[in-house]
């Protein structure tokens, strides 16, 4: 009678917290792992919005930059808006700009190498548009610039 009739009964408390414990975990993980996807997915989402705001806001920049042909023409279609200074260094910013988030050279790829190098394009050209902000706007007494809502 080396077999204890009890010993079943006795340990099934503890047998069913270690199974649900393991089915818990199971679970957590599925749900983690879609929960985590959601979360790069929308995070991602975002970035690539940001990237195409700056992308818009570079083209208008480079529109408004002067060129020999301007001054020249005296086409009256519409409303113009107004040319920016005649500044190298601000034109090189927004063309460096535009060269960042340019989304005919930005990657899509869903690997650590490709998020890495867009994360880091993404953060010099918020870094340019600040540049080109500050020359376009002008810095206000409060710090805050020209034409920006708070």
């Amino acid at each position: 009678m080396d077999d204890d009739l009890f010993d079943d009964v006795l340990h099934v408390e503890s047998r069913f917290h270690q199974e649900g414990y393991q089915e818990g975990l199971r679970d957590g993980a599925k749900h983690g792992l879609a929960e985590g996807r959601a979360f790069g997915l929308q995070k991602g989402f975002e970035r690539w919005l940001e990237s195409g705001k700056l992308a818009g806001k570079s083209i208008v920049w480079a529109n408004r930059l002067p060129t020999a042909t301007q001054s020249s023409e005296a086409d009256s279609s519409g409303p113009k808006l107004p040319s920016l200074p005649n500044n190298a260094r601000l034109d090189k910013n927004i063309h460096t700009l535009y060269s960042l988030v340019d989304p005919k050279t930005l990657s899509i790829d869903n690997s650590d190498a490709a998020v890495q190098d867009f994360d880091e394009r993404l953060k010099k050209a918020q870094g340019k548009e600040r540049i080109v902000s500050r020359v376009v706007h002008g810095p206000t007494k409060d710090g805050q610039r020209a034409g920006s809502v708070t």
